[in-house]
Formats: structure tokens, C-alpha cells, sequence
């Protein structure tokens, strides 16, 4: 059984790992991964994509923090996979910036959360936002470009009025967090089904027209995005290393199939569009939004025992 003190050092290491580091220490890895074969380059397009949206679809795929907290080996040379650092000057610079600035969060929320980690699959487009891989295969993001790419999409989120924008969230992790974000925004909300054609077929009794679509996971909110991009609006999207940023430029990278990664996400976009149109509007602080349902009705089976044993009941 695990013990809290070893969870907290699988955390730390975690944490060492999201950290960009030197770019001397970036050399020295990359010399020890050359030698590495990259499986990604070769997979054919079409392999790539079918393999990428295994990552959001497959039921087995969608394992909790716990499970894939397994221990990340001590040696750089026993990575398994090779994967690009980021290397362009735009994105290091980025980096620069960044170390300079405060965190819309504390580092130690981001890590907790698990937002960092992706999936064993990497899209080209998803290359310059990976730090390295975990030895279990899994990519990590870049902690610094998670919370630049969260700050540009709450600036970009506010230039919309919330009558004018809609989220469509499919999996069921994010439904708690997607569905509070709604009611503290008053932006509609799809959940576990979307209507299809209710942006595009005028005929439809509940139609109506918006001008910005948040997608969760272009895999499984498919039909929210091809309907908003055949009306021609805006979409900002969340995206996994497995995801294909199709028909955006604005997007927020980061693990959207885990509880508490897409609670925190909800969480700091409620929070800069509540402050950005102001908003006045009480927000459950981070906790809320990142501890699971199951933990919640433990807790509340605990308070409704311990009422009972107060009124002898």
C-alpha cells in the first residue's frame, strides 16, 4: 500500500522531471537520446492518427494519476523513446520569459494535478510544447509553456461575450468542472452528448448561432468542432500530445483526460474570465475543482455519519 510519504517523493521526483532545466543539461540529454530510434517519425500519417485517437478513446488508456505515478528511473540513458526538447529560439525565449513572471498557480498545482503529463503518443504539432518522456513512455509537457498557453487563452476567451461561446465536453472526467465553469460564466455547456447540426441546420427547433467553441478533446468532441469550423467560428481547443490542433491556432496544452488536470483548467479560465469582464461571482476555491467525485461522496458519507452520531440517530 502506498504510503503518503512515498506518494509525496513520486511528486517530487514528478516535479524535478516537469522542470525545464539548463541548456547544458538539454545537450547532455540530447547527445545520450540521439543514439534512440524515434518511433513517431516512423509512423505513417494515417498509423499516427489511428494510434493518436486510441489515446482518448479506449476505455484502458484512461488510467487514473495513481497508476501512471509509477517510479521514474534515476538515469537519463534508461528513457525509453526519444523525444525533441524544444529547441527553437521563439520557444526559449518563452521559457525566459516566463522564469521571470509569477505562475497564474504555483508550480506544486500544476504537478499535483498531473496537467504535465501526456499520452505515449506525440502529433507533430504537439513536438514543441513536449520537455522529454518519462520512463514509462509517457511525454511530459513543459511546465512554463502550460501556464503562457493558459494565460493567452484566458486573454483570448475574454474577447467573447459568454452568450457568444459554448464548451463541448464529452468525457466524463471534465463534466463536474465543465458544468461549474458554466454556471459561474453563464456560458452554455454540452456534456456527455452534443447536439449535432443545432450550430448549423437552421431548421433545427433549438438552433441558434455562437462565435466561439471550447473543445475538450477534438477526439471525442469531434462534432462540436467540424460544426464549428463549417460555420467558420472560432475555436479554442484543449490539447493532449496525442491531439490534433485542427482549424486553431488557439489552444491550451495539457492532459484533458484526467479529473484534476481539466479541474484546474476550468478553474483558472473561470477565474481570469470572471476577473477579465468583471465578474462578480463567488468561485470554489482549487481544491474543489480537483478532488474527484469519489472523494467527494466519501467525505459527505462521513459528515452525514458523524451528524447521525451527534443526534444519536
Amino acid at each position: 500500500m502506498t504510503t503518503k510519504k512515498s506518494t509525496e517523493k513520486e511528486i517530487k521526483k514528478d516535479k524535478k522531471l516537469a522542470e525545464p532545466q539548463s541548456d547544458s543539461e538539454d545537450e547532455r540529454l540530447i547527445n545520450k537520446e540521439n543514439s534512440g530510434a524515434n518511433a513517431e517519425a516512423k509512423l505513417t500519417s494515417k498509423e499516427l492518427e489511428k494510434k493518436a485517437e486510441k489515446e482518448s478513446t479506449d476505455p484502458k488508456t484512461e488510467k487514473s494519476l495513481e497508476e501512471k505515478k509509477k517510479e521514474i528511473l534515476e538515469k537519463v540513458k534508461k528513457l525509453a523513446g526519444k523525444i525533441d526538447v524544444t529547441k527553437t529560439e521563439e520557444l526559449k525565449e518563452k521559457v525566459k520569459i516566463k522564469k521571470r513572471a509569477d505562475m497564474l498557480i504555483p508550480l506544486d498545482e500544476y504537478v499535483k494535478s498531473g496537467i504535465y503529463l501526456g499520452t505515449k503518443v506525440v502529433t507533430p504539432k504537439m513536438k514543441p510544447f513536449v520537455y522529454r518522456r518519462r520512463a514509462d513512455g509517457l511525454a511530459i509537457f513543459n511546465t512554463d509553456l502550460i501556464d503562457e498557453k493558459l494565460k493567452e487563452s484566458i486573454e483570448f476567451l475574454s474577447k467573447f461575450d459568454s452568450k457568444d461561446i459554448i464548451v463541448s465536453c464529452k468525457r466524463q472526467a471534465g463534466w463536474k468542472a465543465a458544468e461549474m465553469f458554466g454556471k459561474i460564466t453563464g456560458i452554455r455547456i454540452f456534456t456527455r452528448k452534443y447536439p449535432a447540426g443545432i450550430l448549423t441546420n437552421t431548421s433545427l427547433p433549438d438552433f441558434f448561432e455562437n462565435e466561439l467553441t471550447i473543445i475538450t478533446d477534438a477526439w471525442l468532441d469531434k462534432n462540436a468542432l467540424n460544426d464549428t469550423l463549417n460555420i467558420n467560428k472560432k475555436v479554442l481547443m484543449i490539447c493532449d500530445t496525442n491531439n490534433f490542433p485542427k482549424g486553431t491556432k488557439n489552444i491550451i496544452i495539457g492532459n484533458n483526460k484526467s479529473p484534476r488536470s481539466l479541474g484546474v483548467i476550468f478553474y483558472l479560465l473561470a477565474k481570469g474570465y470572471c476577473k477579465a469582464k468583471g465578474i462578480e461571482t463567488e468561485i470554489p476555491d482549487l481544491d474543489w475543482w480537483t478532488e474527484s467525485e469519489g472523494e467527494e461522496k466519501v467525505r459527505e458519507k462521513i459528515r452525514v455519519v458523524s451528524r447521525r452520531a451527534r443526534f444519536g440517530v
